[in-house]
């Protein structure tokens, strides 16, 4: 019984403290979180554009891909940004993903 306690505990205290639970974002949701939020705003005109660029993360052990606001525009040709935004999403703190969106020309 004890080493069943133990084991309980260990895995509890290996997913609670996973990173993907703690997905940026200004407001987080412990067992789900799905939140949009603007992160900049030029003075550029049109946004008739949009480009995406995305992280993923498994467990908060594994993370990949390239969330930059660079990568965001190169994706739809954007030269000129407009404004960007920010989707963040985590279950569980199990499967996490962050996505830049860059609005522009």
């Amino acid at each position: 019984m004890k080493k069943l306690i133990v084991l309980v505990a260990i895995v509890a205290l290996f997913l609670f403290s996973s990173c993907a639970a703690y997905v940026a974002s200004p407001a987080l949701g412990a067992l789900y979180t799905d939140v949009k939020y603007p992160m900049a705003v030029t003075s550029n005109a049109n946004s008739a554009k949009v480009g995406s660029a995305e992280v993923t993360s498994i467990l908060g052990i594994v993370a990949t891909g390239d969330a930059s606001i660079d990568a965001a525009a190169k994706s739809a040709g954007i030269t000129k940004i407009h404004h960007v935004d920010v989707h963040a999403t985590s279950i569980l703190g199990i499967f996490a993903t962050y996505t830049v969106l860059v609005y522009g020309e």
